[in-house]
């Protein structure tokens, strides 16, 4: 019960930090709906539910396979080396080329979708991972940033559906009080930790969470 109120604490954080883009987003998603035209933040829209099929497909075929055979020390760490430096890579080319592209394109959020499922493996960053892939073809850091966290509402959402189906079937006594108090830290921590890492991205870019993976991935080779 408590993860779920953790996720649920998250999704609120962000759903309120992008409320103003989210109520836009859903106008113009169900304006597409009627008007079978693709204005204004509609295709972010879109993008963010078909974006979300490739990890959950994934999810739903390889999770098992996955935990038994991937969740290990030695892939957690290499995973966590090897998509750093890609992060960071990634970064430097989008500066290099100069890229500035604000508009998503249908073909992005398939990329960016498939690039998602790759966060099943563990050591990996579901934030970076896309944030890669947003910048690898060509999107600006403030819409790669942005479209990563938007992503995040329904795979959240879904693991919250998830834990709560796995939660029916317990009798365990529920604490109201203690699952308030972490709704409560889970919001206000998500929130303070969605405005820093944007604000950090915009003045100085990724170069500091790639150091930090890069430190987390030889630490755990160390272990």
């Amino acid at each position: 019960a408590f993860d779920v109120v953790l996720h649920f604490g998250t999704l609120c954080a962000i759903i309120y930090y992008y409320r103003n883009s989210l109520l836009v987003m859903s106008q113009d998603f169900i304006s597409s709906i009627q008007t079978r035209k693709m204005e204004g933040e509609a295709l972010l829209a879109w993008g963010v539910l078909l974006g979300t099929i490739p990890v959950g497909l994934a999810g739903l075929i390889f999770k098992d396979s996955i935990e038994l055979n991937l969740r290990t020390l030695e892939v957690i760490a290499f995973a966590t080396l090897f998509f750093g430096i890609l992060l960071g890579f990634s970064d430097w080319l989008n500066r290099f080329l100069g890229r500035t592209r604000e508009i998503i394109q249908s073909s992005d959020i398939l990329i960016i979708g498939c690039f998602q499922a790759l966060a099943l493996i563990p050591g990996t960053s579901r934030s970076g991972i896309t944030i890669t892939a947003a910048l690898l073809i060509g999107l600006s850091r403030s819409l790669s940033v942005k479209f990563s966290f938007l992503l995040s509402i329904p795979v959240i959402a879904l693991a919250m559906v998830v834990k709560t189906f796995d939660l029916v079937n317990q009798v365990d006594k529920v604490d109201w009080s203690l699952l308030l108090l972490g709704f409560i830290i889970s919001a206000i921590t998500a929130y303070a930790t969605i405005v820093f890492f944007i604000r950090l991205v915009e003045r100085i870019g990724l170069l500091p969470f790639v150091i930090y993976r890069l430190l987390l991935g030889v630490l755990l080779l160390t272990i």
